[in-house]
């Protein structure tokens, strides 16, 4: 292992990130290659599989990437931490997660295909959270692999701002090397087992588009300083030195939204210049912000600005749980300010609770190696820390700092789990829970009406992986019902109800009395509620309860169990007894109104509508088309992709699309291939909601 850095303008935290196959974990393993932290490139497919990044049986398996992995590599003085994040739609959270804690971020396209649908999900997810970007088009030595039209459909789908820093030398099966655009030398290797590439001058055929190409290379990079834009229109571009070029090129990398190109082939070629464009160009902890952590004060709401620099308070956040079969559990933990030590006493500033730092690892995909601290802007593991979720802020106990939570979308898909066993029913109850704790996306609850457990993932594979990993792991066997979609109701109209509950049965009674007007919410705003009750006719401590029983109605549901979303519900009258009124007679009487009021405001059932995106040989187009109009799909939009091949973008309602990736392969003889996400909720037709209400009323 190379000696730690301490520079902190030497550290990278970047994440690789892709649509699923582009190449990712190929490109990872490449790294480590090249780094000499592995003697030989492990291949991602097989059965077997053995990419350091893809360590769970799970991911061997399918030769797929199911949760993120860190690793720590060393490159021109310069201290790398990776993170390896999956592709598929499924575990977009693992993306989301570690975007929120990174600095920068290596886009990789499969440059066959170009841009694909995650990559547009991965791009956004990185603009949310302001991560500075270089793309690396992947797959350009294979038939069909084209560099060239893979920048223009970066351009089309993502970004005008996208420009080559090297052009690749040959094409397909001939490609050995690049041209780059800062010193305009050509660098070529003659095999994968090359550790250095040969340096050299550009191809006499390649000269003219070089220029080319390096000029427009000059013109955006000037735009970053006034004073070499003036110096360029005075005396050309021979006047800008490659110091100059290059330090204005990591200016505007920086600014988040310019974004440097190269291609090659993960398996290792022109992966050096993969790692020196990060170096380069990409964000250290200093860059960041200026180097500065926003957060608040848990008790005061007041806002605090750390810097990161390990005289500072720490400041850390948990951005990943993960269960190690060794030592336990894993808290992934991003340091933003000061030294978190072993042995240290932290702050839990989510919980309010204290807890002793115990082990800390660096952590090499599934392999550890024990240090005494995590400094300022680094990422390292915990090991055994309690109560600690994802988001969870760790921190100074004499100076607390609460940072922004990360947030999740609600799954969609769920499925009944039932043990096989009696033996197996309190081993499911703790597998179930450590599962939950590692992703924040898998929920887990108790049907009241049916007493079943009830699994809520993003998919269908997602699911899968779970059910497999209780079994494997766990050693829980279990029987598992059919995907079930996750409704939602809401109402499309306006009625205000009274809510009285009146008992009286000897000695002191119950009176609670309110009305309550209903009425909708803008879409996704959830449930509001409105205090406008004048004077005292419902006491100000009796308020409160009214608004929980009203919140504990709407999430069972009025017309058909599911929660009602999307509610503003406004409190405006009522009246009370002396003696008889208590806290729950009001939650009671604020749950008696929400039941009559609701089924009063035209209540709709809501389905989940999955954003769909298939890639289809043109041939099969007809057949694609005409099975999503089948499945209440609606056409978006068609574009021409290279090689002949159809992008077709529709909506589709997701209890229409369980097992539509297998029927998908069946219809175009395997060539044809699907990702979707959720796009938002949409009112179910009024024939299929009464099939959906009475099949739900009869369970």
């Amino acid at each position: 292992m190379a000696s730690e850095v301490k520079d902190l303008s030497k550290l990278r935290n970047i994440g690789i990130i892709a649509h699923i196959d582009a190449g990712k974990t190929t490109t990872s393993e490449a790294i480590l290659y090249r780094t000499g932290l592995k003697h030989k490139i492990d291949l991602v497919k097989g059965g077997t599989g053995g990419a350091t990044t893809d360590w769970m049986e799970q991911e061997k398996e399918r030769g797929i990437t199911i949760t993120s992995a860190a690793v720590t590599v060393y490159w021109k003085n310069h201290k790398i931490n990776v993170i390896d994040t999956p592709g598929h739609i499924d575990f977009t959270a693992e993306v989301e997660r570690s975007l929120r804690v990174l600095d920068g971020a290596v886009v990789v396209f499969d440059g066959k295909m170009g841009v694909e649908a995650q990559s547009e999900t991965v791009w956004r997810q990185a603009t949310k959270y302001g991560v500075p970007r270089v793309c690396f088009i992947n797959k350009i030595n294979q038939i069909g692999g084209d560099f060239y039209k893979s920048l223009d459909s970066i351009h089309k789908r993502l970004s005008k701002n996208a420009v080559a820093i090297h052009l690749p030398i040959g094409f397909e099966k001939d490609i050995c090397g690049v041209v780059d655009l800062i010193d305009m030398k050509a660098y070529t290797y003659k095999d994968y087992a090359d550790h250095e590439l040969t340096v050299g001058e550009i191809p006499a055929d390649m000269l003219e588009k070089a220029k080319n190409a390096r000029s427009l290379l000059v013109e955006e990079a000037v735009q970053a300083d006034e004073a070499l834009m003036e110096k360029f229109f005075n005396q050309g571009e021979e006047a800008i030195s490659e110091t100059e070029l290059k330090a204005a090129l990591r200016k505007r990398v920086l600014d988040g939204d310019f974004f440097l190109v190269t291609g090659g082939d993960g398996r290792g070629v022109i992966v050096e210049k993969v790692l020196d464009l990060v170096t380069d160009y990409l964000p250290s902890p200093l860059d960041r912000d200026q180097g500065q952590t926003v957060g608040v004060d848990p008790k005061t709401g007041n806002q605090i600005i750390r810097k990161a620099n390990d005289s500072e308070p720490l400041t850390a956040l948990a951005f990943k749980i993960a269960t190690d079969p060794f030592v336990g559990k894993l808290i992934f933990i991003r340091v933003y300010a000061g030294k978190l030590k072993s042995g240290d006493t932290v702050l839990n500033a989510t919980t309010g609770d204290k807890e002793r730092i115990g082990r800390i690892v660096r952590m090499f995909a599934d392999k550890r190696e024990e240090i005494s601290e995590i400094t300022a802007g680094d990422i390292a593991a915990v090991v055994g820390m309690k109560n600690v979720t994802t988001g969870t802020t760790i921190c100074d106990p004499s100076h607390p700092i609460h940072l922004e939570d990360i947030t999740f979308p609600d799954p969609p898909v769920s499925i009944a789990v039932e043990p096989k066993t009696k033996s197996d029913q309190e081993k499911m109850g703790l597998g179930l829970s450590k599962l939950v704790e590692e992703d924040p996306t898998l929920r887990v609850h108790t049907d009241e009406e049916t007493g079943q457990t009830i699994i809520s993932g993003m998919g269908e594979l997602h699911l899968e992986i779970a059910i497999d990993r209780l079994q494997k792991e766990h050693g829980v066997e279990a029987n598992t019902g059919a995907p079930q979609v996750a409704y939602r109701e809401t109402i499309r109209g306006t009625a205000e109800a009274q809510g009285k509950h009146v008992k009286q049965s000897g000695g002191s009674g119950q009176y609670g009395d309110v009305w309550v007007k209903f009425e909708p919410n803008e879409p996704g705003k959830g449930f509001e509620f409105i205090d406008q009750i004048k004077g005292g006719v419902v006491p100000q401590e009796f308020r409160k309860p009214v608004q929980k029983g009203i919140e504990e109605t709407l999430q069972g549901g009025v017309i058909a169990g599911y929660p009602v979303v999307d509610v503003k519900a406004t409190l405006y009258d009522g009246s009370y007894h002396d003696v008889d009124s208590n806290e729950l007679a009001f939650k009671l009487a604020g749950a008696l109104a929400t039941r009559e009021g609701i089924k009063k405001a035209k209540p709709v059932l809501l389905e989940p509508v999955m954003k769909l995106e298939i890639t289809t040989p043109e041939e099969f187009m007809g057949d694609v088309i005409g099975d999503v109009n089948s499945r209440r799909g609606r056409i978006d939009s068609m574009e021409d992709l290279n090689g002949g091949a159809k992008l077709i973008k529709a909506f589709c309602p997701l209890a229409n699309l369980f097992g539509y990736t297998s029927d998908l392969r069946s219809m175009s003889q395997g060539r044809a291939a699907s990702s979707m996400e959720i796009f938002g909720y949409e009112e179910v037709p009024p024939n299929i909601a009464q099939e959906v209400i009475e099949k739900r009323n009869t369970k």
